[in-house]
């Protein structure tokens, strides 16, 4: 039995609530229903969702604000921040980089401090069932949303209407932090401030729903017990930023094989190189961005609320800060097209993991990462983040205390982006060098 969630080995329900209604269930002898491989490919415009996510109170946090995570894996390898004017509240989320009507968004925070992401949970899915609206319901959520109760308003409005699987997580303003478990007709809500359901403040989900029928369907039990594992070892009070970007977000361990590489006790030998396969690992092949929402206090602090992101593979990208009340983006994170920080990355993938033949495109030569310029690329980009986040509280700190102007906010997203995006360039010019 973890601190996270009483019975997780059997991944029993042992207190939700279903539509509104608190219940009680043990789905031990569920019936098994096999769902079509296929569905796994037509999650959303054709996007698959993976992903590694988590709701944090703020009973588990140091500074008392809510935290929300998301390893966003996915099929398309593109993908790029944008700000939208939505039907009641500004918006920055991530999207598919040639989706210019932003008609999904697959993670976003709005201007009253609302957040939300999701992670694809298609044992929530009936016969033959597509998933098409993951995204569409949280492009909408962004825009008319204020808080975790309008959400789960606008979820017992479309019951039965919409077509999604998912597990969705959201934070507010107001300090709540819930996991809705959501299927085409229904949802079920996990509440991370209920001592019973998250007894540690915490609630971690990867691609399986702990309502579902549907016993070991769904996906990404390795990953649920690596990340189970990460978080029940982590100080009380611990759970913060760096640690969910830097000890979660970029963890390179297959739990099953009890294999760390980057504690291997060897000498990096270029003419025999050393690959891990990172098909089951939280930092993943299909990895394109992480997203940490850092929540406000309380409503009147709302503009302070802060979308951490990272473009690209955590292992080969860094984390820069953005906030709705600037009503902007960098170049950087945006671009006509892709964005720049995302190619860069792709770049740095493609030195990682260079061998594309067949089953081989899974395996990251962790030779080539451990050695880099004698350092490896952990010890470059780790420097340039912790940089970027201390400087970033420093302004915190003083918006706390006085409100800044749009603009002000903007020169600091600005020049933190470039300086950062040039940092990265210069630490890693041979690799770029010889890709362009």
């Amino acid at each position: 039995m973890t601190r996270q969630e009483k019975s997780k080995s059997d991944y029993k329900i042992l207190g939700y609530i279903k539509n509104g209604e608190k219940m009680r269930k043990d789905h031990n002898n569920s019936k098994t229903i096999l769902i079509l491989v296929c569905l796994f490919f037509f999650i959303g415009n054709s996007t698959v969702e993976p992903c590694t996510v988590a709701v944090i109170s703020g009973k588990a946090t140091k500074d008392g604000c809510p935290l929300l995570w998301k390893n966003r894996d996915t099929s398309n390898p593109n993908n790029k921040v944008v700000f939208v004017k939505g039907e009641k509240y500004s918006f920055l989320g991530i999207i598919n980089a040639e989706d210019n009507d932003v008609t999904s968004v697959w993670q976003g925070i709005n201007s009253r401090g609302f957040a939300i992401i999701n992670s694809a949970s298609m044992d929530l899915l009936s016969d033959k069932e597509v998933a098409i609206d993951n995204g569409r319901i949280m492009r909408e959520a962004l825009g008319i949303c204020a808080d975790v109760k309008d959400f789960e308003a606008m979820l017992h409005r479309t019951d039965g209407k919409r077509k999604v699987a998912a597990n969705y997580g959201v934070i507010d303003a107001y300090g709540n932090a819930c996991f809705f478990e959501t299927s085409s007709e229904s949802y079920i809500k996990f509440d991370a401030n209920d001592p019973e359901t998250a007894p540690s403040g915490y609630i971690l989900r990867t691609n399986f729903a702990y309502s579902s029928k549907r016993k070991n369907n769904g996906g990404g039990f390795i990953r649920h017990d690596r990340i189970s594992n990460i978080f029940e070892n982590a100080d009380e009070k611990q759970i913060n930023l760096r640690f969910i970007l830097q000890k979660a977000a970029r963890d390179l361990v297959n739990e099953k094989l009890h294999s760390n590489p980057l504690s291997l006790n060897h000498k990096p030998d270029a003419s025999s190189p050393l690959y891990i396969r990172t098909n089951d690992t939280i930092n993943r092949i299909s990895t394109i961005s992480v997203v940490v929402f850092h929540g406000a206090l309380n409503p009147e602090k709302a503009y302070l609320a802060t979308m951490w992101i990272v473009l690209g593979q955590p292992i080969c990208s860094v984390a820069l800060p953005l906030w709705v009340h600037s009503e902007y983006v960098p170049s950087v994170l945006g671009g006509p097209k892709t964005a720049p920080m995302q190619d860069l990355s792709k770049k740095l993938i493609s030195y990682l993991y260079h061998d594309q033949r067949g089953n081989m495109k899974q395996y990251m030569d962790i030779t080539r990462f451990l050695s880099y310029k004698d350092k490896g690329f952990l010890p470059i980009i780790i420097p340039i983040e912790n940089k970027v986040i201390k400087e970033t509280n420093q302004k915190l700190r003083e918006w706390t205390i006085n409100k800044p102007q749009k603009k002000e906010v903007k020169i600091h997203i600005e020049q933190t982006a470039n300086k950062t995006y040039k940092a990265l360039q210069n630490s890693f010019d041979n690799i770029l060098k010889d890709s362009s």
